[in-house]
Order: structure tokens, then C-alpha cells, then sequence
């Protein structure tokens, strides 16, 4: 499988390096989402990259990857969440609002300061892990089953 970015919502903060448009197999991205300086707000995001199968070049799903980085950490924390969903989800605030708030069906969430994060779909397996830092590093892997 490859992945191809589909869509970005930023609830708070910004994305100063972006997402790659692409990844193949074994392949490495990176990205620099930042707080919105000066201002009581953490940086909090959802985005998700599209799976296409390699040599059938089909779409077979959807992964959707949370995070929110609090602004002050006396009363929130780290949290993640990662999951694979059909083509027509719509990467906007209801699937924020899902994957942060609502029982988990086709995702997994946590706080970054527990074990990492694995969710295994029909295709795909997503390992993801997140440090419990003031600046993480959120980690996503994708494996074929």
C-alpha cells in the first residue's frame, strides 16, 4: 500500500512544514505543526492520507491521524489517536470531534505518556506513539497484514 495525502483540519495552531504529498512503502515523512504564538492555545490537528494499493492502483480506505498538544499542561495532556476509515469520511471538525471525544470504532486513542498505539484493520495495520513533551514527536507506521 501507498499512502496519499488527502486532507488537513487545524483546529488551533499551524502547519509550518507540511505533511508529504505521497509515501510509498517504507518511506518517511515529516511534518512541523506549531502553536499559535502568543495565545492561550495548544496546537491540535486531524489529518489523513488515503491507502492505494500498489499495483491495482484502487483506494482502500482512509487513515485519520488526531493530536492535541495543550497549551498549558496543568490541566490537559497529550492525546493521539490514529484509525483507517472509508473513502467518504471527511477529514473536518466531526471527525476531530470524533476521534477526540466519542467511543473508538474505527480508531484507537490515548495520551502520549501511555504505551504506544496499534490499530489493525482488514488491509493495514497503524502503530503509532507520541512523547509527552512540550514539543512531541508523533510517530505513525504502517504496515500491510
Amino acid at each position: 500500500m501507498s499512502s496519499c495525502f488527502s486532507s488537513m483540519h487545524i483546529v488551533s495552531g499551524s502547519c509550518s512544514s507540511p505533511l508529504p504529498p505521497t509515501l510509498s512503502p517504507y518511506e518517511n515523512g515529516n511534518a512541523l505543526f506549531i502553536k499559535k504564538p502568543h495565545t492561550a492555545c495548544g496546537s491540535v490537528t486531524v489529518f489523513t492520507y488515503d491507502l492505494q494499493h500498489v499495483s491495482t492502483l484502487q483506494f482502500n480506505g482512509r487513515v485519520a491521524v488526531m493530536f492535541s498538544v495543550p497549551y498549558d499542561f496543568n490541566f490537559y495532556s497529550n492525546w493521539y489517536a490514529m484509525g483507517v476509515f472509508d473513502m467518504d469520511k471527511a477529514c473536518d471538525q466531526h471527525l476531530y470531534d470524533e476521534m477526540y471525544n466519542k467511543s473508538e470504532q474505527k480508531f484507537v486513542r490515548g495520551k502520549a505518556k501511555g504505551p504506544s498505539l496499534t490499530y489493525r484493520g482488514a488491509y493495514i495495520t497503524v502503530r503509532a506513539t507520541m512523547s509527552d513533551t512540550y514539543q512531541p514527536i508523533l510517530k505513525v507506521a504502517i504496515c500491510n497484514n
